[in-house]
């Protein structure tokens, strides 16, 4: 038996929040990549790692909050806790090989090819484990064509964000880029939606209130998450770079294929051979010469 779907439950209301979910990631994890090109060592791999989870918890997060406007109409939807918080690690943690890779090589060419495809396998695969830790009194299917097509999607949102990533250019670009990537996210998300059925062991009665044990269910799996993205934004408030677009300081030289600490040291060697031609230069007093 086919069972009926219902995606937005709540109207307009979850789209709108997931949405939003998704943008505060991006937004969140854009600048902290972008921080990361202004330093070196732990700090640089500090910035990386809080802008991979912030992607991906907000990716997460979006995915979630889309689900608390799903049920099917013919049987109560549950979710199994594992699986659930698995799909976020998997979303972090190739999030985070696509960043640590172009971070590495330059937002540029392979690198950028290579990162943003892991990158989207990590988020179209976040979104199919997700819904794998979904029970119901059914079976999930899927239309093949419109699953590829949501890949897709992520491939190209993932390549272009961490392109917008490499693109120094001021908070304003973060927050226009993270815009976009909001869009993709959740065109990612619903196209995926759009090839689902779902197949019903058995005919039951319709649960109208099924929407509403999803969402009872997801929002405490989500305080983590949400706790961790107000944590990661707190944090970038307190940076002067990040509202400001300015950095104080000597910045690391970014150069595709020269890791940033190796540059760092090139450029705290010519400060040092620097300083110590002045205070040559200052010893030849008149007298002295």
């Amino acid at each position: 038996m086919q069972g009926t779907v219902d995606g937005f439950s709540y109207g307009l209301v979850t789209p709108v929040v997931a949405y939003l979910m998704a943008c505060l990631g991006g937004a969140l994890g854009l600048r902290c990549t972008t921080r990361s090109t202004l330093v070196d060592g732990r700090w640089r791999i500090g910035w990386l790692a809080l802008g991979s989870a912030a992607i991906g918890s907000g990716i997460w997060t979006m995915h979630f909050v889309a689900m608390m406007g799903f049920n099917v109409l013919q049987s109560p939807v549950e979710y199994d806790p594992l699986t659930t918080f698995a799909s976020l690690a998997v979303a972090v943690v190739m999030v985070g090989i696509g960043i640590f890779m172009v971070a590495s090589k330059g937002a540029t060419g392979a690198a950028l090819f290579t990162g943003g495809t892991i990158t989207g396998l990590g988020i179209a695969s976040m979104h199919y484990l997700g819904m794998a830790g979904m029970r119901l009194n059914g079976t999930l299917g899927y239309n093949t064509f419109t699953v590829a097509a949501s890949v897709v999607i992520a491939v190209v949102a993932a390549i272009a964000a961490l392109w917008a990533a490499g693109q120094v250019r001021g908070f304003l670009w973060s927050v226009g880029a993270s815009l976009v990537m909001g869009v993709a996210v959740s065109g990612m998300h619903y196209t995926g939606m759009a090839a689902l059925s779902v197949h019903l062991h058995s005919a039951a009665a319709p649960t109208p209130d099924g929407g509403s044990s999803s969402a009872a269910l997801l929002a405490p799996l989500m305080i983590g998450p949400l706790v961790f993205l107000l944590l990661a934004g707190v944090v970038v408030m307190f940076d002067p770079f990040m509202i400001m677009g300015r950095f104080h300081g000597n910045p690391v030289e970014r150069r595709p294929g020269i890791p940033a600490q190796a540059t760092a040291h090139t450029c705290r060697r010519q400060e040092s051979h620097t300083g110590a031609e002045h205070r040559e230069r200052s010893y030849r007093t008149p007298q002295n010469r």
